[in-house]
């Protein structure tokens, strides 16, 4: 195979297919599909991935690769198939899809750096001039020595060398100092004795190391035998031991778990399981539904499939919605499959997500848990995949190529022939339809493990609590409860679904807010550094003390944000310990971690946070859950509102008498009489099911119909309007007759970052309606795209309208 199939790393139409490139002599045993490889385009060299190899190209003349990035494929023949799928089913380009499946390490500027697994002379001449004792060698040592890359490729495969990427900047391989004897151990105990007896650290620390098999940290030999540096550096000095420098992974996790045993299973968890068993015992792909209420055991059950998958020598990767829900399960992951579990989501450093990764890519770890991107992860054994919390928005990319965690679970399934399993306590409504009409297959639990009931939902209509004069922000009944909690020292949680401390700032004389000056959005007022803060594009300024229209005093703040409740949580109940977290709170890293350690140590009596705590947790002392706004998202422009708000009151009222303590549940409302609070407070998904799935028939909304979303946006207004028109009659003229067009409309958040947003809609039912059309719509923009400062994106499946 002389040919090599590349995608280059430059992210226009033009350039979104394969080019052949020669492969030279010296790299023919090392280029492989998979690999990244140095390719010279137009005037300059670009990255690109290797996807194929063929005797065979259209062109006469092919153009070299320069040289090789990996001498092993960092992505798996199935990886590299996906992408293609990926393409396709995002209408991204390939570029885009490679990327979006390795972590951020291999986008950045990095070197390489050779590593002995060997001894020294145990590699030819040539190499030995180059090495010279060191271990660690920069791999520019070796192109400078001309050595073949063939070679390169022969000593990785036989494991005596190995190849490793340091990046530039903070991002390197972590390396610690090791000891070890320069003499063999009869050499060392005969010039013993050139040591002079006043020398005792220097004898003792020599006569340890006799002892051991392998070299040691430097910072172990010191602790163990209390021994300064300068012993140290004299036995280095007269060439008894040498200092190496040895890779150590970094762990994000810390301290090591205490092991845990399978727990027996009820009769319905047991009945729940048997079909993923069989389909894991047949290699069979099956899409699983798990619908549990919330303490129903759903995470037994994947740790008991897991189980199953490992003893068949095969491997697995669950996702969690986000990084607040990661410690706990990473804790009970870790606890049951030890070494073995790896570790992707944001919360970690790039050095940290290099090191999980590569454990994977090695072999080294059979189980992955993490966040979206975790799904990429590069198993080739792959036994289950688990989506927890599958109604999660979160799994949704917002960013190109803008693809569904879900939907790659379920190519993944069937590529590798193993069952996928969806869990939620509150499936969304496309899930649970599928389920319905027998596409997906659906497990119910409906009882919790513990026979504990559901926690009892007091709906409190704030209307009522103004009309007796109450103008707080806790209604009576609901202070009264945390009181009597913490008076018997029990928990308590408190869910807002806004950070900072008011919503908006507003002139009470001339009804002025004050606005983002390159979003059509009020900033919100952050009382800690007295700050007025744009969530959507980080602009900040301080808090003004007259009104910037009129020059009155009378600026107020208006809204609730997680400041001003915990101000006024202060006030009302001086005795109470509280923590916050919100994204204010947990932007430091390790931040999630250690607040909610301090709240499982009982160093809080109240839990106050933004929806990141209505999920996943699980504190045996907590019996009590408030809802300060549950109307919060009721009203926003988004069809899938009622849904959204009814998963995530029924989440958070999970987290409450989920042991032997009894739970309740006070949910605070302006709309009480809503069917979605209702039927929350009775937890019945089925009827809320039913209710909704009305509403969506009679709207053509999913799961009746499908829809793409067209977003386009420019810096000048006028041309950002002219453009909308464009799009709209070129997909009015291409789209088949059973898609609807919707717009073009202004965004409901028209300005972002000073650039002007339009979107159309279009709802279809099959794929092949709209697919011609929209490939044209990106084909037929692209100059524009690339040359005129104008913004298009296709997003199926869309989860974000604002």
């Amino acid at each position: 195979m002389d040919i090599a199939k590349v995608v280059v790393d430059v992210p226009v139409s033009a350039t979104d297919a394969l080019f052949d490139y020669h492969i030279p002599d010296h790299l023919k045993t090392v280029v492989k599909p998979g690999v990244r490889v140095v390719v010279p385009f137009g005037p300059r060299h670009i990255m690109g991935f290797v996807v194929d190899l063929t005797d065979d190209s259209d062109f006469d003349k092919l153009k070299p690769i320069q040289r090789v990035m990996d001498y092993e494929p960092i992505l798996t023949p199935e990886l590299l198939k996906l992408s293609k799928w990926l393409q396709h089913e995002t209408l991204c380009f390939r570029i885009s899809a490679l990327q979006a499946m390795l972590p951020a390490v291999f986008k950045a500027k990095y070197e390489k750096e050779v590593w002995l697994l060997t001894e020294e002379d145990a590699l030819p001449d040539n190499w030995q001039r180059v090495t010279q004792g060191r271990e660690v060698i920069p791999f520019q040592d070796l192109q400078d020595a001309q050595i073949p890359d063939s070679q390169i490729t022969k000593h990785i495969e036989v494991g005596d060398i190995e190849l490793k990427y340091v990046v530039k900047g903070k991002n390197r391989v972590k390396t610690d100092t090791y000891v070890k004897l320069a003499l063999s151990e009869p050499e060392t105990l005969e010039k013993l004795d050139d040591i002079s007896k006043q020398a005792k650290q220097q004898r003792q620390a020599l006569m340890w190391l006799i002892d051991q098999e392998e070299p040691v940290r430097l910072k172990q030999l010191q602790q163990t035998l209390d021994v300064t540096r300068g012993p140290i550096k004299a036995l280095e000095d007269k060439g008894f031991i040498s200092l190496v420098q040895r890779e150590i992974y970094r762990d994000p996790h810390g301290a090591e778990q205490q092991p845990s045993q399978s727990l027996p299973l009820t009769e319905q968890q047991q009945n729940v399981i048997n079909p993923i068993m069989d389909n894991i015992e047949q290699s069979k792909h099956d899409v699983f539904l798990l619908h549990g209420v919330t303490g129903s055991g759903k995470t037994e059950i994947y740790l008991q499939s897991i189980e199953k998958v490992l003893a068949k020598g095969e491997e697995a990767i669950v996702l969690v919605p986000e990084i607040a829900l990661t410690p706990q399960m990473v804790t009970r992951f870790k606890s049951r499959f030890g070494a073995d579990v790896a570790v992707l989501h944001s919360g970690l450093s790039t050095g940290e997500k290099y090191d999980e990764w590569r454990k994977i890519h090695r072999r080294e770890v059979k189980v992955v848990v993490g966040a979206r991107s975790a799904i990429f992860a590069p198993f080739d054994r792959l036994g289950i995949i688990i989506i927890d919390e599958e109604h999660e928005t979160t799994y949704k990319q917002e960013d190109y190529p803008k693809y569904h965690a879900r939907e790659v679970a379920k190519y993944r399934g069937d590529y590798h022939q193993c069952p996928v399993v969806l869990g939620s306590a509150t499936p969304t409504l496309e899930s649970y339809a599928r389920a319905q009409k027998g596409v997906y297959r659906l497990l119910e639990l409906t009882e919790r493990i513990n026979q504990q009931a559901l926690p009892d939902m007091e709906i409190v209509d704030m209307r009522k609590e103004l009309e007796k004069g109450n103008r707080t922000m806790f209604s009576d009944a609901l202070v009264d409860k945390m009181s009597e909690r913490i008076n018997r020292g029990e928990q308590v949680v408190l869910m807002l679904n806004r950070r900072g401390y008011a919503s908006f700032v507003m002139c009470r004389e001339c009804g002025e807010t004050v606005q983002c000056e390159h979003c059509d959005i009020s900033m919100t007022y952050h009382r800690t550094q007295h700050r007025l803060k744009c969530h959507y594009c980080n602009a900040e300024r301080p808090m003004p003390d007259v009104c910037p229209n009129c020059e009155s005093d009378a600026i107020r703040f208006f809204g609730t944000g997680t400041q001003k409740v915990e101000e006024a949580l202060r006030e009302q109940m001086d005795n109470a310990r509280i923590i916050r977290m919100d994204v204010d709170t947990t932007s430091r890293k390790g931040a999630h971690e250690r607040l909610l350690q301090q709240f499982a140590d009982g160093e809080a009596d109240i839990l106050l946070g933004t929806q990141m705590i209505a999920k996943g947790l699980d504190f045996e002392n907590v019996t009590l859950v408030g809802v300060i706004a549950a109307d919060a998202m009721l009203h926003l422009p988004d069809f899938r509102a009622a849904e959204k708000s009814f998963q995530l009151l029924t989440q958070v009222s999970g987290r409450a008498g989920r042991h032997e303590l009894p739970g309740e549940v006070v949910v605070q409302t302006y709309t009480p009489e809503h069917y979605t609070v209702e039927m929350a407070a009775a937890y019945d998904y089925q009827a809320f099911y039913l209710r909704e799935m009305q509403v969506r028939k009679r709207f053509g909304y999913p799961p009746y119909y499908y829809l793409v979303l067209v977003n386009l946006s420019h810096s000048h207004h006028v041309k950002a309007v002219d453009a909308s028109k464009r799009v709209a009659e070129l997909l009015a003229r291409e789209l088949g007759d059973d898609a609807q067009l919707l717009g073009p409309s202004p965004s409901p958040m028209l300005r972002i970052k000073d650039r002007y947003r339009y979107q159309c809609m279009i709802k279809y039912r099959q794929r092949d309606d709209v697919e011609s059309a929209l490939s044209q719509l990106l084909n037929q923009f692209q100059k524009e795209m690339t040359q005129d400062d104008l913004q298009l994106t296709v997003d199926f499946e869309p989860y974000y309208f604002m």
